[in-house]
Protein backbone atom coordinates (compact mmCIF):
# COMPACT_ATOMS: atom_id res chain seq x y z
CA UNK A 1 0.00 0.00 0.00
CA UNK A 2 1.58 3.48 -1.14
CA UNK A 3 1.13 6.81 0.60
CA UNK A 4 -1.26 7.63 -1.89
CA UNK A 5 -3.57 5.10 -0.63
CA UNK A 6 -3.50 5.68 2.69
CA UNK A 7 -6.46 7.60 4.32
CA UNK A 8 -5.73 10.89 6.30
CA UNK A 9 -6.41 8.61 9.40
CA UNK A 10 -3.90 5.76 8.48
CA UNK A 11 -1.61 8.50 7.48
CA UNK A 12 -1.77 10.33 11.04
CA UNK A 13 -0.99 6.37 12.55
CA UNK A 14 1.48 6.05 10.47
CA UNK A 15 3.36 9.19 11.09
CA UNK A 16 2.97 8.75 15.18
CA UNK A 17 4.25 5.57 14.91
CA UNK A 18 7.15 6.76 13.14
CA UNK A 19 7.68 9.23 15.40
CA UNK A 20 7.41 6.42 18.30
CA UNK A 21 9.91 4.20 16.45
CA UNK A 22 12.29 6.92 16.16
CA UNK A 23 12.01 7.74 19.45
CA UNK A 24 12.98 4.68 20.86
CA UNK A 25 15.91 3.72 18.38
CA UNK A 26 17.44 7.32 19.51
CA UNK A 27 16.68 6.20 23.25
CA UNK A 28 18.24 2.73 22.94
CA UNK A 29 21.31 4.42 20.78
CA UNK A 30 22.04 6.97 23.68
CA UNK A 31 22.26 4.02 25.96
CA UNK A 32 24.48 2.00 24.08
CA UNK A 33 26.84 4.58 23.28
CA UNK A 34 26.99 6.57 27.09
CA UNK A 35 27.48 2.82 28.81
CA UNK A 36 29.56 1.39 26.03
CA UNK A 37 26.97 -1.51 26.17
CA UNK A 38 27.91 -3.12 22.34
CA UNK A 39 31.57 -3.13 21.32
CA UNK A 40 32.91 -5.00 18.05
CA UNK A 41 32.89 -8.30 17.67
CA UNK A 42 30.04 -8.54 20.77
CA UNK A 43 28.10 -11.74 20.71
CA UNK A 44 24.68 -10.03 22.54
CA UNK A 45 21.99 -12.65 23.64
CA UNK A 46 19.04 -11.25 24.01
CA UNK A 47 16.80 -12.61 27.26
CA UNK A 48 13.35 -13.24 25.04
CA UNK A 49 10.33 -13.66 27.46
CA UNK A 50 7.71 -13.38 25.43
CA UNK A 51 6.58 -10.28 26.95
CA UNK A 52 6.15 -6.43 25.56
CA UNK A 53 9.41 -4.88 26.85
CA UNK A 54 11.82 -7.84 25.39
CA UNK A 55 10.28 -8.06 22.03
CA UNK A 56 10.84 -4.19 21.82
CA UNK A 57 14.51 -4.79 22.66
CA UNK A 58 15.27 -7.72 20.18
CA UNK A 59 13.06 -5.59 17.38
CA UNK A 60 15.82 -2.69 18.08
CA UNK A 61 18.37 -3.68 18.48
CA UNK A 62 18.12 -5.77 14.98
CA UNK A 63 17.22 -2.97 13.18
CA UNK A 64 20.35 -1.24 15.03
CA UNK A 65 22.56 -3.74 14.00
CA UNK A 66 21.91 -3.44 10.44
CA UNK A 67 22.92 0.68 10.30
CA UNK A 68 25.52 0.31 13.42
CA UNK A 69 28.98 1.29 13.16
CA UNK A 70 30.32 -2.18 14.46
CA UNK A 71 29.78 -5.32 13.60
CA UNK A 72 28.05 -7.33 16.48
CA UNK A 73 25.84 -10.56 16.63
CA UNK A 74 22.58 -11.72 17.84
CA UNK A 75 21.65 -14.59 19.88
CA UNK A 76 18.00 -14.79 21.28
CA UNK A 77 17.37 -16.54 23.94
CA UNK A 78 13.80 -17.78 25.88
CA UNK A 79 13.48 -19.51 29.04
CA UNK A 80 10.63 -22.28 28.86
CA UNK A 81 9.88 -22.48 32.49
CA UNK A 82 7.25 -25.37 32.03
CA UNK A 83 4.46 -23.03 33.35
CA UNK A 84 1.04 -24.99 32.65
CA UNK A 85 -0.51 -23.58 29.42
CA UNK A 86 2.41 -21.99 28.30
CA UNK A 87 2.88 -21.94 24.48
CA UNK A 88 5.89 -23.78 23.32
CA UNK A 89 5.11 -22.89 19.25
CA UNK A 90 4.69 -19.30 19.82
CA UNK A 91 8.32 -17.94 20.01
CA UNK A 92 10.39 -20.26 17.48
CA UNK A 93 7.52 -19.42 15.06
CA UNK A 94 8.59 -15.59 15.83
CA UNK A 95 12.02 -16.31 15.67
CA UNK A 96 12.28 -18.46 12.43
CA UNK A 97 9.94 -15.99 10.95
CA UNK A 98 11.98 -12.69 11.12
CA UNK A 99 15.45 -15.14 10.38
CA UNK A 100 16.98 -14.04 13.86
CA UNK A 101 19.31 -16.74 15.62
CA UNK A 102 17.69 -18.29 18.96
CA UNK A 103 17.38 -21.34 21.46
CA UNK A 104 14.73 -22.23 23.76
CA UNK A 105 16.24 -23.58 26.51
CA UNK A 106 13.52 -25.60 28.48
CA UNK A 107 13.95 -26.23 31.84
CA UNK A 108 11.18 -26.68 34.86
CA UNK A 109 11.80 -24.13 37.11
CA UNK A 110 8.01 -23.96 37.56
CA UNK A 111 7.56 -27.19 39.59
CA UNK A 112 10.60 -25.98 41.93
CA UNK A 113 9.21 -22.61 42.66
CA UNK A 114 5.64 -24.08 43.37
CA UNK A 115 6.82 -27.06 45.74
CA UNK A 116 9.23 -24.95 47.78
CA UNK A 117 7.20 -21.48 48.22
CA UNK A 118 3.99 -21.81 49.87
CA UNK A 119 0.92 -20.45 48.61
CA UNK A 120 0.13 -17.39 48.72
CA UNK A 121 3.60 -16.27 48.93
CA UNK A 122 5.54 -13.99 46.23
CA UNK A 123 7.03 -16.61 44.02
CA UNK A 124 9.23 -13.94 42.00
CA UNK A 125 12.73 -14.18 44.08
CA UNK A 126 13.66 -17.89 43.56
CA UNK A 127 12.31 -17.79 40.28
CA UNK A 128 14.57 -14.95 39.33
CA UNK A 129 17.34 -16.67 41.12
CA UNK A 130 16.57 -19.82 39.23
CA UNK A 131 16.54 -17.80 35.54
CA UNK A 132 19.38 -16.36 36.39
CA UNK A 133 21.83 -19.04 37.45
CA UNK A 134 19.53 -21.13 34.35
CA UNK A 135 21.23 -17.81 31.87
CA UNK A 136 24.20 -17.45 33.12
CA UNK A 137 24.72 -21.11 31.70
CA UNK A 138 23.57 -20.97 28.37
CA UNK A 139 25.47 -17.20 27.65
CA UNK A 140 28.74 -19.15 28.07
CA UNK A 141 27.65 -22.64 26.23
CA UNK A 142 26.75 -20.13 23.54
CA UNK A 143 30.18 -17.77 24.10
CA UNK A 144 27.90 -14.35 24.85
CA UNK A 145 29.92 -11.60 26.03
CA UNK A 146 26.74 -9.36 26.38
CA UNK A 147 23.46 -10.76 28.45
CA UNK A 148 20.84 -7.85 27.33
CA UNK A 149 18.06 -8.19 29.60
CA UNK A 150 14.67 -5.71 28.58
CA UNK A 151 14.12 -3.75 31.68
CA UNK A 152 13.17 0.14 31.11
CA UNK A 153 13.31 3.30 32.72
CA UNK A 154 10.32 1.73 34.94
CA UNK A 155 11.80 -0.43 36.09
CA UNK A 156 14.79 1.30 36.91
CA UNK A 157 12.90 4.25 38.96
CA UNK A 158 10.48 0.97 40.45
CA UNK A 159 13.65 -0.72 41.64
CA UNK A 160 15.10 2.63 43.03
CA UNK A 161 12.29 2.66 44.95
CA UNK A 162 11.93 -0.81 45.62
CA UNK A 163 15.22 -0.48 47.56
CA UNK A 164 14.35 2.90 49.48
CA UNK A 165 11.06 1.68 50.58
CA UNK A 166 11.75 -2.00 51.89
CA UNK A 167 15.38 -2.36 51.51
CA UNK A 168 16.64 0.57 53.63
CA UNK A 169 19.33 1.40 50.29
CA UNK A 170 20.05 4.19 47.90
CA UNK A 171 19.83 1.64 44.80
CA UNK A 172 18.31 1.12 41.21
CA UNK A 173 19.15 -1.31 38.94
CA UNK A 174 21.70 -0.07 36.27
CA UNK A 175 21.62 0.08 32.67
CA UNK A 176 24.87 -1.85 32.78
CA UNK A 177 26.98 -4.44 35.09
CA UNK A 178 29.06 -6.98 35.56
CA UNK A 179 27.22 -10.07 36.74
CA UNK A 180 26.43 -11.55 40.38
CA UNK A 181 29.34 -14.53 39.66
CA UNK A 182 31.95 -12.19 37.95
CA UNK A 183 31.83 -13.73 33.98
CA UNK A 184 29.83 -11.73 32.49
CA UNK A 185 28.73 -8.45 31.57
CA UNK A 186 24.66 -7.76 31.71
CA UNK A 187 23.17 -4.79 29.49
CA UNK A 188 20.06 -2.87 29.65
CA UNK A 189 19.63 -1.23 25.85
CA UNK A 190 15.48 -0.33 26.83
CA UNK A 191 16.99 1.96 30.14
CA UNK A 192 15.74 5.06 28.49
CA UNK A 193 12.60 4.27 27.36
CA UNK A 194 9.40 4.75 28.67
CA UNK A 195 6.91 2.03 29.54
CA UNK A 196 4.07 3.44 28.18
CA UNK A 197 6.36 4.38 24.73
CA UNK A 198 6.77 0.19 24.49
CA UNK A 199 3.55 -0.66 25.47
CA UNK A 200 2.21 1.41 22.13
CA UNK A 201 4.91 0.36 20.17
CA UNK A 202 4.63 -3.44 20.97
CA UNK A 203 0.76 -2.69 19.93
CA UNK A 204 1.54 -1.26 16.84
CA UNK A 205 3.60 -3.65 15.88
CA UNK A 206 1.28 -6.81 17.11
CA UNK A 207 4.07 -8.89 18.81
CA UNK A 208 2.64 -12.00 19.85
CA UNK A 209 3.08 -11.70 24.21
CA UNK A 210 3.38 -14.23 26.24
CA UNK A 211 1.48 -13.29 29.50
CA UNK A 212 3.46 -14.63 32.69
CA UNK A 213 0.96 -16.55 34.42
CA UNK A 214 2.62 -17.69 37.25
CA UNK A 215 3.52 -13.90 38.51
CA UNK A 216 0.24 -12.50 37.03
CA UNK A 217 -1.76 -14.00 39.88
CA UNK A 218 0.21 -11.90 42.65
CA UNK A 219 -1.51 -8.98 42.56
CA UNK A 220 -0.36 -7.94 45.71
CA UNK A 221 3.44 -8.16 44.95
CA UNK A 222 5.61 -4.55 46.53
CA UNK A 223 6.88 -3.53 42.90
CA UNK A 224 3.20 -3.60 41.57
CA UNK A 225 2.17 -1.61 44.57
CA UNK A 226 5.19 1.03 43.38
CA UNK A 227 4.50 0.36 39.78
CA UNK A 228 0.90 1.75 40.10
CA UNK A 229 2.50 4.50 42.09
CA UNK A 230 5.01 5.70 39.43
CA UNK A 231 2.01 5.78 37.00
CA UNK A 232 -0.07 7.95 39.12
CA UNK A 233 2.24 10.21 39.81
CA UNK A 234 2.86 10.43 36.00
CA UNK A 235 -0.80 10.95 35.36
CA UNK A 236 -1.09 13.65 38.47
CA UNK A 237 2.51 15.44 37.81
CA UNK A 238 3.63 15.33 34.14
CA UNK A 239 7.67 15.17 33.23
CA UNK A 240 7.72 13.48 37.09
CA UNK A 241 9.14 10.18 36.08
CA UNK A 242 11.45 12.00 33.60
CA UNK A 243 12.85 14.22 36.37
CA UNK A 244 13.30 11.34 39.11
CA UNK A 245 14.90 9.17 36.21
CA UNK A 246 17.75 12.34 35.63
CA UNK A 247 18.68 12.36 39.30
CA UNK A 248 19.43 8.68 38.88
CA UNK A 249 21.71 9.44 36.45
CA UNK A 250 23.25 12.75 38.03
CA UNK A 251 24.04 11.26 41.72
CA UNK A 252 25.89 13.81 44.09
CA UNK A 253 27.32 11.63 46.67
CA UNK A 254 28.82 14.86 48.95
CA UNK A 255 25.03 15.64 49.45
CA UNK A 256 24.14 12.45 50.70
CA UNK A 257 24.23 10.59 54.12
CA UNK A 258 26.93 7.52 53.10
CA UNK A 259 30.46 7.71 54.73
CA UNK A 260 31.44 4.61 52.53
CA UNK A 261 30.77 6.82 49.26
CA UNK A 262 32.53 10.32 50.64
CA UNK A 263 35.04 11.02 52.65
CA UNK A 264 32.86 12.80 55.39
CA UNK A 265 35.08 12.34 58.24
CA UNK A 266 37.76 13.58 56.52
CA UNK A 267 36.69 16.73 55.59
CA UNK A 268 39.04 19.93 56.05
CA UNK A 269 38.11 23.73 55.32
CA UNK A 270 40.58 24.95 52.79
CA UNK A 271 38.96 28.36 52.37
CA UNK A 272 39.03 26.79 48.47
CA UNK A 273 35.88 27.19 46.49
CA UNK A 274 34.09 24.00 45.85
CA UNK A 275 31.24 22.84 43.56
CA UNK A 276 30.11 20.17 46.05
CA UNK A 277 30.33 22.33 48.78
CA UNK A 278 27.21 23.29 51.01
CA UNK A 279 24.63 25.62 50.18
CA UNK A 280 22.22 25.18 53.18
CA UNK A 281 21.67 28.90 53.25
CA UNK A 282 20.72 29.87 49.68
CA UNK A 283 17.10 30.13 48.02
CA UNK A 284 15.59 26.46 47.07
CA UNK A 285 14.87 27.12 42.87
CA UNK A 286 13.55 24.50 41.33
CA UNK A 287 13.40 23.82 37.45
CA UNK A 288 10.30 22.97 35.64
CA UNK A 289 10.71 18.82 34.86
CA UNK A 290 10.28 19.48 31.08
CA UNK A 291 13.74 21.68 30.81
CA UNK A 292 15.54 18.89 32.80
CA UNK A 293 16.77 15.88 30.29
CA UNK A 294 19.21 12.66 30.38
CA UNK A 295 21.81 14.83 28.52
CA UNK A 296 22.00 17.38 31.07
CA UNK A 297 23.67 14.71 33.68
CA UNK A 298 26.43 14.20 30.94
CA UNK A 299 27.73 17.35 31.03
CA UNK A 300 30.64 18.21 33.70
CA UNK A 301 28.36 20.70 35.40
CA UNK A 302 27.42 21.44 39.09
CA UNK A 303 24.08 20.66 40.01
CA UNK A 304 22.83 22.11 43.52
CA UNK A 305 20.94 20.11 45.70
CA UNK A 306 17.46 21.25 44.24
CA UNK A 307 18.54 19.62 40.92
CA UNK A 308 18.59 22.83 39.39
CA UNK A 309 21.82 23.87 37.07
Amino acid sequence: MTDSTLSEAEKKQQYNFNKLAKRLRHNVGDAINHFNMIEEGDKVMVCLSGGKDSYTMLDILLGLQKSAPINFSIVAVNLDQKQPGFPEDVLPTYLAGIGVEYRIVEEDTYSIVTRVIEEGKTTCSLCSRLRRGILYRVAEEIGATKIALGHHRDDILSTLFLNMFYGGKLKGMPPKLVSDNGKHVVIRPLAYCKEKDIVRYAEAREFPIIPCNLCGSQPNLQRQIIADMLRDWDKRFPGRLETMFTAVCNVVPSHLADPKRYDFANIKADGQPRDDGDKAFDKEVFSDPARISIMDSRKPIHVDACGEA
